[in-house]
């Protein structure tokens, strides 16, 4: 009977939390090149090439894929036959892993999570709690798969009781268009349905850290229903030309993953999570000998690729003009120079309610540019950790007073901005720009310098000044209110029509 200690359960968890913040699965990599080599959209290609040359960087460097990194969430398989040397409960164990994994001094990965979520949402410091699902099994061991989900793609998750005679094809085509880019594609769709609402989602959560497999699914062909409509699913949202980041292409899963339950006869539970660019998990075993190693993946897993930056506008940020800014087109890559501000969520609240109560800011934003980030904190010589976007959305209710109110000349986040918003930058004949989701510690090497101007309570959502040198990023709605998430996916949906099945 083997016996689990506690030191190689916690030690064994905080392993695998700083794997999978710098290690993307080889399956991911090698599906996402695939996708990157047969992609005929120059923005889609762009945005695929930065997040594979991120990918290698965090590989390399051992430094966080994306700035969000995630709410843990553990799955615990626990053999019967199991014995424990252990004084902490397996919960407050897993949450150790996680308090040393995230508060590691080589690599400190970025805690987002909040306490009393309806109150005063006070960050707990540590990345804890975890969320842990446990599962008593027969044998001798213990199967762990650990995954960290960023909230960008979590908030994108969906649930529909359906009627017994309803599409799931349907409901699905119908609902992956209405979760816009925030949740970064190319990524994965998890389904899970049947059993009950909580046993759909949580299917739908596990089912997203199995190998991507569609390629050779494709070649050998469908073995079963699911199989089936895993396939026909695959084709027809890829068919709908959302594409990388949005813009626009012909790859916006990479796969498309199902796993059923039965179910009560008057009821048909389905849900939906989609996994993004920076997917992240790992799997491993304890059986008592020790903690768990994981396997490297070799370098030549990722393609050889730089991301230059040649053919960009490039803007000096303390010299743009409104004038400049309403020469810019929706697609066009431009090339950031200069000093830079930060602020978002809670930094967006307090100004607007400041604003609103007539009192003055602490940071002057007049003929300025605002990026959406809370980046990690910085090691050794850098400036600043991962400091990739956040969605943007989260912002539209603050982009009127923001721009009427402050002098503010644009904005820079990750996917698609509102009707509201996008209606006040064209009012104010600003510009929206993004950066690629997926591409943080990418975007950070272009920033030389930073220091916290305002808000410093706020942690990771205090407000900076960056000084960035050529920092890629995309027009996205210009000074006429013209959106590429609009018109991007809908020149190459229609130009697809339907995606055509690439040998493996």
């Amino acid at each position: 009977m083997p016996t689990i200690r506690q030191q190689d359960f916690i030690q064994s968890i905080a392993d695998a939390l700083q794997f999978i913040s710098y290690y993307h699965p080889a399956d991911f990599i090698r599906s996402l090149t695939r996708a990157y080599e047969l992609e005929q959209s120059p923005a889609a290609r762009d945005a695929m090439a930065q997040i594979l040359v991120n990918s290698r960087m965090c590989a390399e460097g051992h430094r966080p894929i994306c700035q969000d990194t995630g709410i843990v969430n553990v799955f615990l398989e626990v053999g019967m036959n199991v014995r424990w040397d252990a004084t902490l409960s397996l919960e407050d164990m897993v949450n150790e892993g996680v308090r040393r994994a995230y508060n590691d001094a080589d690599n400190p990965l970025r805690a987002s999570i909040v306490s009393d979520p309806l109150g005063g949402r006070k960050n707990t410091r540590d990345n804890t709690p975890a969320v842990i699902h446990v599962s008593l099994v027969p044998g001798d061991r213990v199967e762990v798969d650990v995954a960290a989900k960023g909230g960008g793609s979590e908030n994108k998750s969906k649930f529909v009781m359906l009627n017994p005679s309803d599409s799931l094809v349907d409901w699905v085509m119908k609902t992956v268009p209405t979760m816009g880019a925030g949740w970064c594609p190319p990524g994965m769709l998890g389904i899970g349905v049947g059993g009950t609402a909580e046993k759909a989602m949580l299917m739908a959560k596990a089912v997203l850290m199995e190998p991507i497999d569609m390629p050779e699914l494709i070649a050998r062909g469908p073995a079963s229903r699911l199989e089936e409509l895993r396939i026909e699913l695959y084709e027809k949202v890829n068919a709908l030309g959302i594409g990388a980041q949005g813009l626009g292409g012909l790859t916006t899963v990479l796969d498309v993953k199902i796993r059923d339950y039965p179910t009560h006869a008057a009821s048909l539970p389905v849900a939906m999570i989609p996994n993004c660019a920076a997917t992240r998990h790992a799997h491993f075993v304890l059986d008592g000998s020790g903690p768990a190693t994981l396997a490297r993946p070799a370098l030549s897993d990722w393609p050889s690729l730089d991301y230059g930056t040649a053919g960009g506008r490039r803007v000096d940020l303390d010299q743009v003009t409104p004038e400049m800014v309403a020469s810019w087109k929706p697609g066009e890559v431009v090339l950031l120079s200069g000093r830079l501000l930060t602020g978002r969520d809670a930094a967006h609240k307090r100004m607007a309610d400041m604003l609103a109560r007539g009192e003055p800011l602490p940071v002057d934003f007049r003929g300025r540019f605002i990026y959406y980030v809370g980046p990690v904190d910085p090691v050794r010589d850098e400036a600043v950790g991962p400091a990739g976007p956040t969605t943007a959305t989260r912002m539209d209710a603050f982009t009127e007073i923001m721009l009427a109110k402050t002098g503010l000349l644009g904005m820079i986040g990750k996917a698609e901005r509102g009707p509201v918003a996008i209606e006040a930058i064209r009012k104010h004949r600003a510009v929206y720009l993004i950066a690629v989701g997926g591409a943080a510690y990418l975007v950070s090497k272009a920033v030389r310098k930073a220091r916290v101007l305002a808000f410093e309570d706020l942690g990771m959502e205090a407000i900076y000044e960056f000084e960035v040198e050529d920092m890629p990023v995309t027009v996205a709605v210009d000074a006429e209110g013209n959106s590429v998430h609009r018109t991007g996916p809908r020149e190459w949906q229609a130009r697809i029509g339907k995606i055509p099945l690439v040998p493996v």
